[in-house]
Parts: C-alpha cells; sequence; structure tokens
C-alpha cells in the first residue's frame, strides 16, 4: 500500500470510524431510551385508564347487584306466568334506570322475555348472542360485551353490554337473566382521558383479538392478532415492536381487571425515532465532516507531504542509475519535507562534483597505465635495425631470413603506433598472422594455425594487441609442452553488440589451481611482461580499464581437453 494510503487509512480509522460508530451507539441507545420512556408513560397511562373503567363498570355492577336483589324482580322472576302491573314496572325501571348511563334493559324469565324497557330482544335472539355462553358460566357475575365484540357496532347502534344470571336471594337456584345496555359514551369518556403521545391510541381488545372499544374510534369490532393474546406467550417486558395497521408501532398492553380484556397502547415508531432524529443528523453531519476534513488533510498536507517524498525516493533511484538531478518543489512551504529536498539537492550535488572528480582521476590514471603498457612494448630502435638486417640478408641471398625479418618488421609496425590506440580488427589479425610466422621458423613443423576473420568483423575497431599474448600463451604452456602435433585456431564472431574472440589449443590443458598460480604470478611479478611477453592478467587489465566491465577474457580449459580463451570486445565500427 502507497504511504498515502496508509496515512489516509490511519485517518478514516482513527477519525471517521470512532465518529460513525460513537454516532450510532448513541442513536441506538438514545431510541432505545425513547422505547423505554415511552412504554413506562403508555403503561402508568393503561394502568389509569384501566382504574377508571374497573370503577365505571364496578358502578353500573353496584346498581344492577342492588337490583336483582329487589322484591319487585325476585318475584316477578319466581312466580310462573306472573304478569307485570304498571306499578311493578315503574319499580323495576326506577331500579335500573337510574344511571344517566344505562339507555335500555330487558329481563328476562327461564324461558321467555319478562320485561323489556327500549330493548325488544326475544329470549330466542338472547340464546344466540357472543355472550350468553359466557353468562351461563358466570354463575351470576356480570358479564361485559362492549360495542366490538357484541356486534352493536356494526349496527350503527354501539352500546356496552351487562349481562348476568339472577339467582333466588334465598335457595341461589337460577330464577332468570338481566341485560342491561350502557351507552359507549361511558367508555368513550374514559378512553379520551387517557394521555396519548400525538398520533397514539388505546385499544380495549378481548381474548379473541378483537377490539372492543379504542381511542380513535377507528377499527372497533375489527380482528388483531397481538401475541400477548396467545396462552403461551411469555415475555419478560410489558411492550415489543410490530406491524399494526401496516405500519411499525410500539405496542404496549396490560391485563384489564376484566379477565377477558386487555388494555394495549399503539405508538407509531416513526413518532419515537423523529425524537432521535437530532440525534442520528448530528451523527450524519459529524460523520460527513470529518470525512471531508479527511479527504481536505489527504488534499493539502498528505499528498504535498507524500509527493515530496516521492520526489526524493525518485531522486535516489537516479542516484542509483548514475543520473544526478535536482529535485524541484513548485510550490514551498518551509517545512521539513522542503528541507528534506534541499538537503537531496545539495548531497546529490556534491556526489556529483565527487564523482566527476573521480572520472578525471581515473582517466588520468588510465591513460598513465596505458602509456606505461605501451612502453613496454616500444620497438623503435629494433625495427631500424630489422630494415638493414632484410637488406644484407637480400644481398646474400637468404630468403629465409629475409622473410624472417619482413614479418618480424611487420609484427613490430602496429607496437609503434603510440597515437593510434584503436586498430581494425583486420588489422590485429594480420599482426598475429606475422607473429605465427615467425614462430614457424622456431618450432618448424611442431604446430599449423587456422585464422578465420568474417568480412563484415574485419573494420570493426579494437584495442590493439589483445589477441597476440593469448596465442604466445597458448604456444609457451601448451603446444611448447607437446610431443605430438600442435594446432592454433583463431576466430571471431558476432554476439549481439559485443565481439567475441575465440582462441583455441589441443594442447594438455591445465586445471583451475595452475590458471590461479599464473594469474597471481603475473599480478605479483610485473617485471614478466618484460621478460617473457605480455601475459592474460594484462590483457583483461587493458580491455576493462578500456572498456569497462563486462569486457575481458574468458578462460575455458581442462586438464587433457586442451583450452580455450575467449576474448569480449564492444562492437565499435570505425
Amino acid at each position: 500500500m502507497k504511504l498515502r494510503r496508509k496515512i489516509l487509512f490511519a485517518i478514516i480509522l482513527l477519525v471517521f470510524i470512532p465518529v460513525i460508530i460513537m454516532g450510532t451507539v448513541t442513536y441506538v441507545y438514545f431510541s432505545s431510551a425513547m422505547e423505554k420512556k415511552s412504554s413506562n408513560f403508555y403503561w402508568i397511562s393503561l394502568l389509569e385508564t384501566d382504574r377508571k373503567l374497573k370503577f365505571a363498570l364496578s358502578e353500573i355492577s353496584s346498581i344492577t347487584n342492588s337490583a336483582i336483589t329487589q322484591p319487585a324482580i325476585q318475584q316477578s322472576l319466581k312466580q310462573p306466568n306472573f304478569v307485570l302491573t304498571y306499578d311493578r314496572k315503574q319499580e323495576i325501571n326506577n331500579l335500573l334506570i337510574n344511571h344517566p348511563m344505562i339507555t335500555s334493559f330487558s329481563l328476562y324469565g327461564k324461558d321467555r322475555l319478562l320485561y323489556q324497557y327500549n330493548a325488544p330482544m326475544s329470549f330466542a335472539d338472547m340464546r344466540k348472542q357472543v355472550w350468553y355462553g359466557a353468562m351461563e358460566s358466570a354463575e351470576g357475575r356480570p358479564v361485559w360485551s362492549g360495542p366490538g365484540e357484541n356486534g352493536s357496532e356494526t349496527s350503527g347502534n354501539p352500546v356496552l353490554v351487562q349481562a348476568r344470571v339472577i339467582k333466588d336471594y334465598y335457595s341461589l337456584e337460577d330464577i332468570g337473566y338481566l341485560v342491561v345496555y350502557v351507552k359507549p359514551d361511558l367508555l368513550d369518556q374514559i378512553f379520551w382521558e387517557a394521555a396519548t403521545l400525538k398520533k397514539g391510541d388505546i385499544l380495549l381488545v378481548n381474548k379473541q383479538g378483537n377490539i372492543v372499544f379504542n381511542k380513535s374510534g377507528e377499527h372497533i369490532g375489527q380482528r388483531t392478532d397481538f401475541p400477548f393474546l396467545q396462552e403461551d406467550y411469555t415475555q419478560t417486558q410489558d411492550y415489543y415492536i410490530d406491524n399494526y395497521q401496516g405500519e411499525k408501532s410500539l405496542i404496549t398492553y396490560l391485563p384489564s381487571h376484566n379477565a377477558d380484556w386487555y388494555l394495549a397502547a399503539i405508538t407509531p415508531m416513526n413518532l419515537i425515532s423523529s425524537e432521535s432524529a437530532s440525534i442520528r443528523n448530528l451523527a450524519i453531519i459529524l460523520g460527513t465532516v470529518s470525512l471531508l476534513s479527511a479527504f481536505l488533510f489527504d488534499r493539502y498536507f498528505i499528498r504535498r507531504l507524500v509527493r515530496s517524498i516521492n520526489s526524493a525516493v525518485n531522486g535516489m533511484k537516479r542516484v542509483k542509475q548514475g543520473i544526478f538531478m535536482p529535485i524541484y518543489s513548485p510550490v514551498r512551504s518551509d517545512d521539513e519535507s522542503d528541507l528534506l529536498i534541499d538537503g537531496f539537492n545539495r548531497m546529490s550535488s556534491q556526489i556529483s562534483e565527487l564523482i566527476q572528480q573521480v572520472q578525471t582521476e581515473q582517466g588520468r590514471k588510465k591513460e598513465a597505465e596505458m602509456q606505461a603498457l605501451m612502453a613496454q612494448i616500444n620497438p623503435h630502435f629494433i625495427y631500424n635495425s630489422l630494415e638493414s638486417i632484410n637488406s644484407m640478408a637480400v644481398l646474400a641471398g637468404n630468403r629465409d631470413i629475409s622473410k624472417m625479418v619482413v614479418s618480424l618488421g611487420k609484427l613490430l609496425r602496429i607496437s609503434i603506433s603510440q597515437n593510434q590506440e584503436l586498430i581494425p580488427l583486420q588489422m590485429e589479425f594480420e599482426h598475429v598472422r606475422h607473429y605465427l610466422d615467425i614462430q614457424k621458423f622456431r618450432f618448424e613443423d611442431k604446430f599449423s594455425y587456422a585464422i578465420d576473420l568474417p568480412d563484415p568483423l574485419k573494420l570493426v575497431m579494437t584495442q590493439k594487441l589483445i589477441v597476440q599474448p593469448i596465442v604466445e600463451n597458448a604456444l609457451y604452456h601448451a603446444i611448447e609442452q607437446m610431443e605430438e602435433h600442435g594446432v592454433i585456431t583463431i576466430g571471431a564472431q558476432e554476439n549481439g553488440k559485443d565481439i567475441i574472440i575465440i582462441v583455441k589449443d589441443n594442447g594438455p590443458g591445465f586445471d583451475l589451481s595452475t590458471l590461479m598460480s599464473l594469474w597471481d604470478k603475473e599480478h605479483s611479478n610485473p617485471k614478466k611482461y618484460s621478460d617473457n611477453g605480455v601475459g592474460l592478467r594484462n590483457v583483461h587489465e587493458r580491455l576493462n580499464i578500456r572498456f569497462g566491465n563486462p569486457y575481458g577474457i574468458l578462460v575455458c580449459s581442462s586438464p587433457g581437453f586442451g583450452s580455450t580463451i575467449c576474448i569480449r570486445i564492444p562492437k565499435i565500427q570505425p
């Protein structure tokens, strides 16, 4: 990963992510706290509503409790085929219609409608009501049925029904039924006074899931599927979050004093979420600001810092390649990054000057070495003497002496050309040919040689006197020691941008230790050059000084398999 990305990633990791985590945790914690507070608020409101509901229903129950024990009702139900007189009816009315919320009632015997006040429901129809079975099972206790469960809401005349079995005051035998109809205003008043949040609602539902009544007056009689209505429902909290009427809501519930009813408060979650929206928005703003700050910091500081470091790194790479160029900084801020660039530029300039000095000194040293090496083979006086010997041999008629003197003169002609350090490869090979011709007079038929120089390579320029020393070593260290006929081959070939000159002999060869002994001997005894000619090491050093690495000689030999010397030089056109 690049340095700039690392720094940006670190800023995001240390600033942006903690801000986001802190904002998210705060938002979740606050939302949870709002849910708990809303639930506690509604639980208290439900508890107060149930208390008021219990008081209101108990007030109605007290009236009916008193009425069913009165002689007017007891005697009327215990006498078969009893016909109520006007006075008895008025007496019964006075017992029950003394509460403003009671609108009507019906008094039934064991098998017939005995008396009704604004409630003409036959005995047969009464037995078909949803609350009849519960009334029979209640054994005289009042049974309540709200508008949403007794069907009165759908008929357009909602009422709250209390039904109960009437027992004989003395024998406790069932003697009849009393059904009292109460205005729904009783429930409406209780639920209207219940404290709710904005858009919140309080429901009264029975165990079958029917909405008995609710504060908003909507959906009364509809069926719901609240989980807390199930018998096997267990939960430690008295609230949960679920969908109600297609909207995600917080539902708080409380069992009513009436065992068949539950109170439930509905709060839309978007209402609760709106309370924590400010914290959510603040977290988003802080996250955006921190991210924007990170990118601005990256653009106006990290970018310039990394660019300065990259410039220094690229400068180091150029220095490694031998290129010394100052680093240019378009914008300066006079901080540590500029000090880094300035320091690198000073270092680069000093190194460049030092290298220039070293190169100048090395050039002088090379020139001195070349002059010293060339001075070892400086035969001016010998060449003049050979001209005189050749003239005398021709006059005496000795052609072998003349031929040998001519070859030796041509051999030495290259050596005296001090001002011409590079010569064509053809001239170098011609020099070797004359040298071998001279050696043929000495060794007679002890060896033969072959020289192969391709025409395209004849004019390639090379350092002079690099092949003859190799051939000389082959004669003295290989051919001279052989009893059988020796063979020396000299050739040249192209190898990419280089030329490879190959000198082979079929001599006895030598091992690595022998080669290293000769190599070290040449290095420790420089007089050998003047006594026995120029050695392998001399040729290698001259080529290395002139052309640099990787130019020089490569020795390949093994005892019993002859030797091969490869001379590598660059391909220099005239």
